[in-house]
């Protein structure tokens, strides 16, 4: 094993994402009510966010989640977000941060990640990339990691697929310069965390549902005594 992959939410970040979701998409529709919604509907800018997002968890060879986002963005709208960045720039500088509610550190979650890159471990915060850099960011300042510096954290503006689809695990992969076959993908997603073993990724779910198929289980905590055992066995290379 040369690489470990971390899922942020749920896995590093206790967090209700259901809820929070909630709260992120109503006060964005909120920071951009000023730039007004050519689609002429009631709720058009809420809709137009999930179709925006919808359109960029599919598939686009090519193309980067942002430039989906925002191009599914102005056939809806008319709005072009690469002219109005400010407006987001400013929503992830002041508001974003408030959305925190009872988000905080998953217990572990800073301990096995330092002890993942004290072994060498090539280290990636595999958080779905639908959100800019900026709200990752602050996300894992939530998650009581701020500062911890690893070799990739994934974003919208530069990954080129989402989770599940395995082009996004490919995509990982090569990004890290580590084969597939030598990466650990930890997450609590049984579906868009497990989908890592489609391209020959081991797993290891640390979520509550029973019976889903994966390398191995358990928490955190239970993750960072694993890791050594790991390395001494010869799994790196």
């Amino acid at each position: 094993m040369q690489a470990v992959l971390f899922d942020l939410d749920g896995t590093l970040l206790d967090l209700d994402l259901d809820a929070f979701l909630a709260r992120y998409f109503t006060a964005l529709v909120h920071a951009l009510a000023p730039l007004g919604d050519a689609s002429g509907k009631p709720d058009g800018m809420l809709e137009a966010l999930h179709r925006s997002t919808r359109a960029m968890m599919g598939e686009h060879p090519g193309l980067t989640n942002r430039e989906v986002f925002h191009a599914e963005f102005a056939t809806l709208t008319g709005i072009d977000l690469d002219r109005q960045w400010n407006v987001f720039d400013r929503f992830y500088g002041e508001v974003f941060p408030t959305l925190a509610d009872t988000a905080g550190p998953m217990a572990g979650g800073r301990e096995v990640v330092e002890t993942a890159l004290h072994l060498g471990y090539r280290v990636a915060i595999a958080t779905n990339p639908i959100f800019p850099r900026a709200a990752v960011e602050h996300r894992l300042a939530w998650a009581g990691l701020a500062g911890v510096e690893v070799a990739l954290v994934t974003t919208y503006e530069d990954m080129t697929a989402c989770k599940p689809h395995p082009d996004y695990y490919r995509q990982v992969s090569r990004m890290l310069g580590v084969a597939p076959s030598a990466c650990l993908m930890v997450g609590d997603d049984h579906i868009l965390d497990m989908a890592a073993a489609d391209v020959g990724m081991s797993t290891y779910y640390v979520g509550s549902r029973a019976g889903v198929p994966a390398h191995m289980s358990g928490d955190l905590i239970e993750l960072a005594d694993l890791l050594p055992r790991l390395s001494d066995q010869g799994a790196l290379g």
